[in-house]
């Protein structure tokens, strides 16, 4: 019998027309006095959501952040840290998605902490694996309201994008779950189509990577992953549909499946080289190339990531063959896998490669692809750079 642990964090989630009503019981539950509100331009400026939160949560509300950027860049973080500790938050509500999400948690982690965030963030020692310092300190607690579905919504660790382009900054702190996360219809009812679809490309093509892994994980991993995969691509198609909230639920329930993969054992950043090669060339591309999304970036570079990196996980190539609905006798055919996949991104109407990418962003994002402790915790992605460059020739 297979040996695993399995740790579920206390959170509370509140799904369906009525959950963002919940708010001021949740915030009254905590004893916060000083709800701070981060959340992006166009949740502020092109939705009634800041306004809604603000009346609901009546004298708790502090004051908000509301221009949090795409992928969460250092400088906003820095800014809304300011301006939230200057009203002496005890409480951060996050109204967005994944940048949103992951920039909040790192606020908690500064505004706890104190001092340079790069100081909290992973080091990368020149030899050695990387070393993710400790963080001891309280931190404020977290709300987290979606507008769009992302397996951000209760995680720990948060990636901040330089503006330079350089590698992420990378943080991890268990004090900054969560303790409540609400999927209250009209907030995600103001995300546009293209987002929705955006976000919910992220959370199937991390479906899809995990069911690579089925067979080895543990019983508990293994339901999450298999009915993550089914409620996501099921979804996936009807997150064009702007009426069809139910689709916007089942995407945010498969992302929350896919956190609860990782508190039961799973390693879903790690679970083959497929993901692993993705993953971290993925981030490192909407790093230095902002106008990209995390979602198609990801889903572009698949097939030639199958390509490479076939060889070194077969199995991985099979179970996903077949997760995409071919035959027993093509399913471990990797031309099959990448034929499957690519007739997935044209039936989403996706471009055939990512588009805007310079020679010289591809070559700062093979750089970076090096610095990502989740894709690679034992420095082993170097061993093969060359087929990490090819993959960003034949994908941008």
């Amino acid at each position: 019998m297979a040996e695993f642990s399995s740790i579920s964090p206390a959170v509370r989630v509140h799904s369906g027309d009525a959950a963002l009503s919940l708010l001021p019981r949740e915030a009254a539950r905590l004893g916060a006095q000083r709800a701070f509100v981060v959340c992006g331009n166009s949740v502020a400026t092109r939705t009634p959501l800041l306004a809604r939160i603000r009346d609901l949560l009546g004298d708790r509300y502090a004051g908000a952040y509301t221009r949090m950027g795409k992928d969460a860049p250092l400088e906003d973080v820095q800014e809304a840290v300011r301006q939230a500790a200057a009203c002496q938050a005890d409480l951060l509500v996050a109204v967005g998605a994944g940048s949103v999400l992951k920039g909040t948690r790192v606020i908690a982690m500064a505004l706890g902490e104190g001092g340079d965030l790069a100081q909290l963030a992973t080091q990368y020692p020149e030899h050695g694996a990387p070393v993710s310092p400790r963080l001891r300190r309280p931190k404020p607690p977290i709300f987290n309201v979606l507008t769009a579905a992302t397996s951000a919504q209760h995680r720990a660790g948060a990636a901040l994008r330089r503006g330079n382009g350089g590698p992420r900054l990378e943080f991890f702190d268990p004090k900054t779950r969560p303790a409540a996360i609400f999927w209250d219809t009209q907030a995600l009812s103001s995300a546009p189509p293209s987002l929705a679809l955006s976000t919910g490309l992220g959370v199937y093509w991390r479906a899809l990577m995990n069911i690579g892994a089925v067979r080895q994980a543990n019983p508990l991993v293994q339901a999450s992953r298999l009915h993550a995969y089914a409620l996501s691509r099921a979804a996936l198609p009807r997150l064009r549909d702007p009426d069809d909230v139910q689709a916007r639920l089942d995407m945010c329930a498969a992302a929350l499946l896919q956190n609860r993969d990782e508190d039961d054992g799973g390693r879903p950043f790690d679970a083959h080289w497929i993901a692993r090669a993705v993953y971290a060339l993925g981030a490192a591309l909407f790093n230095c190339v902002p106008h990209l999304d995390q979602g198609a970036t990801h889903v572009l570079m698949t097939a030639s990531a199958i390509r490479h990196f076939a060889d070194l996980c077969p199995d991985a190539v099979e179970q996903m063959g077949v997760a995409l609905g071919l035959p027993a006798a093509n399913a471990a055919r990797p031309e099959r896998v990448i034929d499957a996949v690519q007739s997935l991104t044209r039936e989403l109407g996706l471009p055939d490669r990512l588009e805007g990418v310079s020679a010289q962003d591809r070559e700062q994002a093979l750089a970076s692809s090096l610095f990502n402790f989740n894709a690679d915790r034992k420095r082993e992605l170097s061993l093969y750079r060359d087929r990490l460059q090819a993959i960003l020739l034949e994908s941008a």
